[in-house]
């Protein structure tokens, strides 16, 4: 199946509205060091496009209710630099526009804006993944990923082109980039995010392992506070407290900000007409 319910390992921490995930790729060139799907889906790095993928989208999309959500991706970015020449995540992009089904796109990639034609023309909304603004420990963090810098310029013409955009500041990881919380939070509503989801760090043990390599000062305090947090759906969490004052501190920046806010996988419910992960912004786009 190239469509399938998303279904983060059934966390009951997950607030997120019922959709099917599709994956153009199988893993991401990003190397990200807190990545979670590395745990799970084997060779991670190294990128793959689905077999006869648009054919069976095509199938598949024929098949499920119009009104269903698709998000695509939630584990491998669907634009890598091998989607410039492949234009798998275009194709599909083609296709859920003539079957008039809503998407929200997931990347960090500014190779998004190429496709702007297509998400202006539907239903549409992005999520552009920023975690920090210096350059410098991207490079460490998200050695792969396009600059920071260049996130924020998707993030603004996608907005020009009346794209709603989500900014997800994600993960959240003591000791790495807490401290720019506020600057974050400004930074992406300058660029015209219109909502920001949040998420502290969810550590398992080859991410938790590579995140203390690069970052050996930071990874033993991270040591302590897991060991003072718990386990939860096989992920290592901050404790209760750590988590909810990080979450409140950047819900404060966002409000001050004037867009919406929510948090992702922490238990804690967005406010009534918002969806966590931000597609409630299809409803708007479409009322404006």
């Amino acid at each position: 199946m190239i469509l399938r319910p998303f279904d983060p390992w059934k966390c009951q921490l997950c607030t997120c509205p019922p959709k099917m995930s599709l994956n153009p790729y199988t893993g991401c060139p990003h190397g990200c060091l807190y990545c979670y799907a590395s745990s799970y889906i084997p060779h991670f790095q190294e990128c793959r496009a689905k077999a006869d993928l648009l054919r069976r989208l095509e199938r598949e999309a024929k098949k499920i209710n119009p009104n269903t959500l698709v998000a695509m991706s939630n584990s491998s970015d669907p634009y890598p630099a091998m989607e410039k020449e492949l234009e798998l995540s275009r194709g599909c992009l083609q296709i859920l526009l003539e079957k008039n089904l809503p998407v929200q796109v997931i990347t960090k990639s500014d190779l998004v804006i190429r496709d702007a034609d297509l998400l202006s023309s539907m239903k549409s909304t992005v999520a552009i993944s920023i975690t920090t603004l210096s350059e410098s420990i991207s490079r460490k963090l998200e050695p792969g990923a396009p600059s920071p810098s260049r996130r924020l310029m998707a993030i603004r013409r996608l907005t020009e082109c009346n794209i709603p955009v989500s900014a997800r500041i994600d993960p959240i990881i003591p000791g790495i980039n807490e401290s720019e919380i506020e600057e974050l939070v400004l930074a992406v509503c300058r660029a015209g995010a219109a909502h920001i989801v949040s998420s502290t760090y969810k550590a398992r043990k080859d991410n938790l392992r590579r995140v203390c390599s690069a970052f050996p000062r930071a990874g033993d305090a991270l040591k302590v506070m897991f060991q003072r947090g718990s386990r939860i759906y096989g992920s290592l969490y901050l404790s209760l407290d750590m988590r909810m004052g990080l979450m409140r501190e950047v819900e404060k920046s966002a409000l001050r900000e004037g867009v919406t806010f929510s948090a992702c996988r922490e238990g804690i419910a967005p406010p009534d007409g918002i969806n966590c992960d931000g597609t409630h912004l299809i409803l708007c786009k479409n009322r404006a």
